[in-house]
């Protein structure tokens, strides 16, 4: 007889990835900024006091993991948290700045734009 082998809710493959993809306290700051709306590479970048080089990084990674999603508006590309990222924390009833990557919950406070500068 052949056991059938029952998907793990917690899906630990995915969870290790997007927590990786949230290591980084620039990838932390990059999701809460992207909390308050769309912004290209150079304002998050101003907003991280980095090079865009560097922003650009943090970027891709949180692309790769699916996170954020960015859209080509004209020669600039906005980047956005991806669709259900937020929705589903809602749905669940947290607040509206609770990220739910599935296999856990993460809050991030919300903060006035001249606090982000100063962690």
């Amino acid at each position: 007889m052949t056991q059938v082998r029952k998907k793990d809710p917690l899906q630990p493959d995915r969870c290790a990835e997007l927590l990786g993809a949230l290591a980084a306290p620039e990838r932390l700051k990059i999701v809460r900024f992207l909390l308050e709306g769309e912004h290209t590479v150079t304002e998050i970048a101003d907003m991280l006091e980095v090079p865009i080089v560097n922003a650009s990084h943090h970027l891709q990674v949180l692309k790769i993991s699916r996170l954020i999603q960015g859209k080509k508006d004209g020669r600039f590309v906005r980047y956005s948290l991806s669709a259900g990222v937020l929705n589903e924390a809602f749905k669940a009833g947290l607040p509206c700045d609770a990220l739910n990557l599935g296999c856990c919950q993460i809050m991030l406070p919300a903060k006035d734009l001249n606090q982000l500068n100063n962690d």
